[in-house]
């Protein structure tokens, strides 16, 4: 990448070694000598006067000072790449990358569809979708490595910016036709007669719904857990299953009518919210800037 030409290259090595956690594998990755890197370190070290790794058997561990210096390199590398990019952008060439980090929850039909609505208007840009729990996307966001992050979140993460934020409730989701949908909205006691398909609990979603159960001291024995959200949908489809949503996973099969989702008369569930997030102080490409407006405009619109 042009971007590189614009980095000191200490901070460069320095960099990819925190990411590989060895000098080893960072000079295999950077096709650089290791005596190469271990130099630029020793100088970094020198020159600030400080140690920036712990050397330990299963490889380097950042000290605190390289903590510090890791943070700054990260945002160098970032404004390095938007420089290019919009660089780039000026001479009238629409090429580019954004990197978007997302929980599954995006990832199945939400996100899909909006990258190749948006490839529609700007067919050259290219994409990098990351999937995974929450506070993994949050992290992907924090080292650099997504440049926009759609996850449902309940506490707040440190160095993250929350550009967008909107509630997204606990819902119960059900086939069309399901005893249960005929109603606006439903209690928990009113789940006890019907077999639950439920996410892991270490997801956003299991984590309220388990909270109500135990404030109204109601236990449930799903009969089926999984952590992937097709697998549960998909069993709703004969039978009178039911499992829980929120609104924009579900969005194109609710519209399809495939399913059908009703409100759950419980406070605890309202707890979660969908976040767009972006590294604080940092300056996006042009380009990763339209598409978050893109993305906002979905995120907005009714199902």
């Amino acid at each position: 990448m042009k971007s590189q030409y614009l980095q000191d290259t200490a901070l460069r090595y320095f960099l990819e070694v925190v990411r590989c956690g060895s000098i080893a594998e960072a000079s295999q990755r950077l096709n650089v000598a290791s005596s190469a890197i271990s130099r630029q370190i020793r100088s970094l070290e020198e020159l600030l006067d400080t140690v920036l790794f712990e050397r330990r058997p299963r490889g380097m561990v950042l000290s605190a000072g390289g903590e510090m210096l890791a943070a700054h390199a990260q945002k160098v590398r970032l404004e390095a790449d938007r420089v290019v990019a919009d660089l780039l952008a000026l001479k009238g060439l629409r090429s580019g990358r954004i990197r978007v980090a997302a929980s599954e929850g995006f990832g199945i039909d939400f996100m899909p569809r909006l990258i190749r609505s948006f490839q529609q208007k700007y067919p050259a840009i290219q994409f990098q979708v990351y999937v995974g729990p929450p506070t993994m996307v949050s992290r992907q966001v924090r080292d650099g490595n997504a440049d926009i992050g759609v996850t449902f979140n309940r506490l707040p993460e440190p160095d993250i910016k929350i550009v967008h934020q909107q509630p997204a409730p606990v819902l119960l989701l059900m086939r069309n036709g399901h005893p249960l949908s005929k109603f606006k909205s439903v209690t928990l006691s009113q789940l006890r007669p019907y077999p639950l398909a439920l996410p892991d609990p270490d997801t956003t979603l299991r984590q309220l719904f388990d909270l109500a159960c135990s404030r109204q001291q109601l236990v449930f024995e799903p009969v089926l857990t999984s952590n992937y959200i097709q697998t549960l949908h998909n069993y709703l489809l004969e039978g009178d299953a039911l499992s829980i949503t929120g609104a924009v996973t579900v969005r194109y099969r609710i519209a399809k009518g495939e399913f059908t989702m009703v409100p759950i008369h419980d406070r605890a569930l309202d707890g979660r919210y969908v976040e767009v997030q972006t590294l604080s102080g940092r300056t996006l490409p042009r380009i990763v800037e339209i598409f978050l407006d893109y993305l906002l405009g979905e995120l907005n619109e009714d199902i």
